[in-house]
């Protein structure tokens, strides 16, 4: 079973499946016979337990809150990140050292990429051409082009990498490095890692706003979240939030970020405009929530860990729905289209 993190739920070495070799072509559809993307999906990442229960990856329809048949992908897979067309999902397995690419189309997985030791984030490209995949273990981010599925060469960051969030410019990759307290902004250009920016203890979690002039960063160790000005890079001071924060996401419109709280069982909604938290929403204490995604009507969708379950909420009135079973210690999800 994983252990309640302040960053992310850890590894298990059980039921590791070898990594593909180096610049293994993906499975991602093309051309213009694509058939049309279905209703809006949240594609939910299930660590597992080893080889007692492999992880799989659960799409959840949003309109009918039902959830589908799940997806067989690598060993521990503990993150995911879809291309802006909604129709290519790519899947950190965590064990397998490999990134696999499943169709949002047809629910089929391909061929694994090989990555670093220990992928644990992952993010896209606002243009849909790079994956960044952070490498716990080394510390490092392995860059890889979605056309060929090929990783380039990986670029140092600081030590334990833990989640990576892009601008929507696709200028600056910001990774959060939970074992130096540190953001680490890299030029996606030139493939250059800048100089590290301090945060608070235990960075596990990173988002930029729409307009790209905001990245916000969780602090687990000391229950804060800390704004940081990407046009100087300059730290904020810290806003509280609940006990245990291990997610922020951002709405749409760029006024709210929305942290969920591990251990207090809450989500704390942040105006960005003042900076000030505003009032929790309760999700189920004990259950562990790890996670809040926002779907395009404006609907939440949190991850209650230990109890197997994701949980729709209301952004607009806080009314929680009932829980969809997915499959076991779901860990992380996207959305897509």
């Amino acid at each position: 079973m994983p252990t309640a993190p302040a960053g992310a739920v850890p590894t298990a070495p059980a039921g590791a499946v070898p990594p593909a070799p180096a610049g293994t072509a993906q499975d991602a559809p093309a051309g213009p016979a694509q058939p049309p993307l279905a209703d809006p999906t949240a594609f939910v990442v299930n660590y597992g337990l080893g080889t007692v229960t492999p992880g799989t990856v659960t799409p959840v329809n949003l309109v009918t809150r039902r959830a589908g048949p799940a997806i067989g992908v690598g060993a521990d897979p503990q993150a995911i990140a879809v291309t802006p067309d909604g129709r290519t999902a790519y899947v950190a397995n965590s064990g397998s050292g490999t990134v696999t690419p499943i169709s949002t189309v047809t629910r089929r997985a391909g061929p694994a990429i090989g990555v670093g030791a220990d992928p644990r984030a992952i993010a896209v490209t606002p243009d849909g051409l790079t994956l960044y995949v952070l490498n716990w273990e080394g510390g490092t981010v392995t860059p890889i082009a979605t056309a060929t599925g090929r990783p380039g060469r990986p670029i140092r960051t600081g030590s334990f990498p833990v989640a990576i969030a892009v601008t929507p410019d696709g200028k600056t990759a910001y990774v959060a490095n939970s074992g130096s307290d540190t953001v680490t902004p890299i030029a996606t250009r030139v493939g250059r890692a800048g100089r590290p920016i301090p945060v608070g203890q235990a960075p596990d979690a990173i988002a930029v706003t729409p307009d790209g002039r905001t990245a916000y960063v969780v602090n687990g160790d000391t229950d804060t979240v800390t704004p940081i000005a990407t046009a100087t890079g300059r730290p904020g001071g810290p806003i509280g939030v609940g006990y245990s924060p291990a997610s922020v996401t951002i709405s749409g419109s760029g006024a709210v970020a929305y942290v969920v709280n591990t251990i207090s069982g809450t989500v704390t909604p942040i105006s960005t405009a003042t900076g000030r938290a505003g009032r929790v929403i309760s999700v189920g204490l004990y259950d562990y929530p790890l996670a809040a995604y926002l779907g395009p009507g404006g609907e939440a969708l949190v991850l209650d860990t230990y109890a197997g379950q994701v949980t729709p909420v209301s952004t607009a009135t806080g009314h929680v729905y009932p829980a969809i079973t997915v499959g076991t210690f779901p860990v992380a999800a996207a959305i897509a289209p």
